[in-house]
């Protein structure tokens, strides 16, 4: 549920210079209070929807059947977290430092866990029933979320230097000495590397070598710069140049799929660098691989595999699931997915005017024809007439994306997944 909350904090931003169609900031502007409101019931212990979990602690969802999601799981409370403290750092809601902390203290005690990686009883305890485990992604994703903080207070107040950074080390440490063995992917299905796993570990060693300097710690800054090089190095190989688009997994053993995968857009926006510019090693948002892969991934969901979908023009936005050949519950779009896709393409725009050009490469340009047959590669200023059309129609296809979650929407805005 706190996808869409995530979205809206840069379509403020952006509605500044590509205002979107009212229906869609309506939707965003009603949705956000309600998707937050949503998030905090789900965080222990005072949440109205905690089912009792101990303090700081976020429970994926408050249903315990079909499917039982009565669980903590690092990686998304670390999303979670990882929101709320943007929020808190920008002025935005200026309440949430004790919930911040909270879970700051939650995660120090769970780290001490004995326990394969990813998931947890809401009273903290380790969880040890079947599932697909390890999951390498959540320590990367929580010291992100524990830096964002630390750094938003300096490198030497108390809390950063004696609470944080104790907590941080150890799961960059992990990072660090982990990447490069097999574990499950974010779907938790797939035992392999995955794409969103290695550019979200990249991104937390990036941080974190910058983070240790502050903190005095050279060695280990040295360490996580060579780890961060090795994990990038690594992350060219998920490219697939035929087709055009980033593979979710690679060595994933008897797993047979397309590789197409909102994996690869989640991985594009929860690594987003505003100082990054169209950077296609790091797969940024406005990069010429990140939007082929954008549109690879899109529309592998075109067509008749989602009855939704079904007599939508090749070039408006589509329902987006978690990949094509999905059969949990049926598979069918996500609303987490379909947002996704959407953000990427307002991370790009925001990039685009920040830049005031928007380069196209032979790599991206099926991308672009999609708003302009006639679009050909090079840089558009933002002068120039045909940076208006491409900005109007990627504008207009985002928003799509966002329309579509709001046809869907669930009984009071509810967002299941």
């Amino acid at each position: 549920m706190h996808w869409i909350s995530y979205i809206s904090l840069f379509s403020t931003a952006l509605a500044l210079v590509h205002p979107r169609q009212s229906t869609v900031d309506s939707f965003i502007a009603s949705e956000s209070s309600i998707a937050k409101a949503g998030v905090l019931a789900n965080i222990g212990r005072n949440g109205s929807k905690d089912q009792g979990a101990a303090s700081g602690v976020v429970i994926a969802s408050p249903s315990t059947s079909n499917p039982d999601y009565v669980y903590a799981w690092t990686r998304d409370s670390s999303l979670v977290f990882k929101l709320l403290v943007d929020q808190y750092i920008g002025g935005r809601d200026t309440t949430l430092q004790t919930q911040i902390q909270n879970w700051v203290a939650s995660q120090g005690r769970i780290q001490q866990v004995s326990n394969p990686s990813g998931t947890f009883n809401i009273d903290e305890s380790a969880f040890t029933g079947a599932w697909g485990r390890p999951q390498r992604d959540g320590p990367a994703l929580r010291a992100t979320t524990m830096m964002t903080y630390g750094t938003s207070l300096g490198a030497s107040n108390s809390y950063t230097t004696g609470t944080i950074w104790p907590y941080v080390k150890l799961d960059l440490d992990y990072v660090a000495n982990n990447w490069n063995n097999t574990g499950y992917d974010l779907w938790e299905e797939v035992s392999g590397s995955s794409f969103f796993t290695i550019a979200v570990q990249h991104r937390a060693l990036r941080q974190g070598a910058a983070f240790a300097t502050a903190q005095g710690d050279s060695t280990r800054a040295t360490t996580y710069t060579t780890q961060a090089a090795n994990l990038l190095c690594f992350l060219q190989s998920f490219w697939n140049p035929t087709s055009n688009f980033a593979s979710a997994n690679v060595n994933g053993g008897s797993v047979v799929r397309s590789g197409l995968d909102a994996n690869t857009i989640l991985a594009s926006i929860h690594t987003f660098d505003p100082a990054a510019g169209c950077d296609a090693v790091t797969f940024q948002p406005c990069s010429d691989a990140a939007l082929a892969n954008h549109k690879a991934v899109v529309d592998s969901f075109r067509g008749s595999l989602y009855t939704i979908n079904s007599g939508i023009a090749s070039n408006a936005a589509v329902g987006v699931g978690r990949y094509k050949e999905d059969s949990y519950y049926n598979g069918n779009p996500w609303y987490l997915c379909t947002l996704a896709a959407a953000e990427q393409l307002y991370d790009a725009l925001y990039q685009w005017n920040k830049l005031g050009q928007i380069p196209v490469t032979s790599k991206s340009l099926a991308f672009f024809q999609q708003f302009s047959s006639s679009i050909a590669a090079g840089n558009y200023s933002s002068s120039s007439a045909e940076y208006s059309t491409i900005t109007t129609g990627v504008k207009t296809f985002a928003d799509g994306f966002v329309a579509i979650v709001k046809q869907y929407i669930g009984t009071n805005g509810a967002l299941a997944e």
